[in-house]
């Protein structure tokens, strides 16, 4: 058996702590846990979102839409799979397969419905002080099924 050179175990270092972070943007959202979705960014990320809906731009203008639209639900999963890195020095760029089911609020009736969507992330990383961070991020929805709130449809 071969022992892996340095720059590889740096590599598979690197993929790691991007995988990490993909898993923590996810975590954060689901427990809205603003302050966290934040540290997963840089200062001047771009996020696109508008395959949903919302709005592209800076994060500092994209976040209070994607606040107000998850607080549409009671209850969400984003499942980020497939994770496809490629890492070069400082940079890297991703591609990730997204499924979230999440539950719509009740509404008068008191009846919740879950509605799904899945699609793809297309990431730039940058290494930073403080580690990987996203420092652009387009959201590409594919598809959506179960109780689809209105205007996602």
């Amino acid at each position: 058996m071969t022992t892996p050179d340095a720059g590889a175990l740096a590599a598979l270092v690197d993929r790691l702590a991007i995988d990490d972070l993909v898993t923590a943007y996810a975590d954060a959202l689901d427990h809205r846990a603003w302050d966290r979705f934040a540290q997963c960014f840089t200062a001047d990320a771009t996020v696109d979102y508008t395959s949903s809906g919302g709005p592209a731009g800076p994060l500092t203008e994209v976040l209070p839409w994607l606040e107000e639209m998850l607080a549409l639900f009671s209850m969400s999963q984003h499942l980020v799979t497939n994770r496809m890195v490629q890492v070069t020095g400082d940079e890297a760029s991703g591609r990730a397969y997204f499924f979230n089911p999440m539950r719509l609020r009740a509404h008068g009736d008191g009846a919740e419905a879950l509605f799904y969507v899945g699609g793809y992330y297309d990431d730039r990383f940058v290494r930073t002080g403080d580690g990987w961070r996203i420092a652009a991020r387009l959201e590409s929805m594919a598809w959506t099924g179960g109780d689809v709130p209105k205007g996602l449809a």
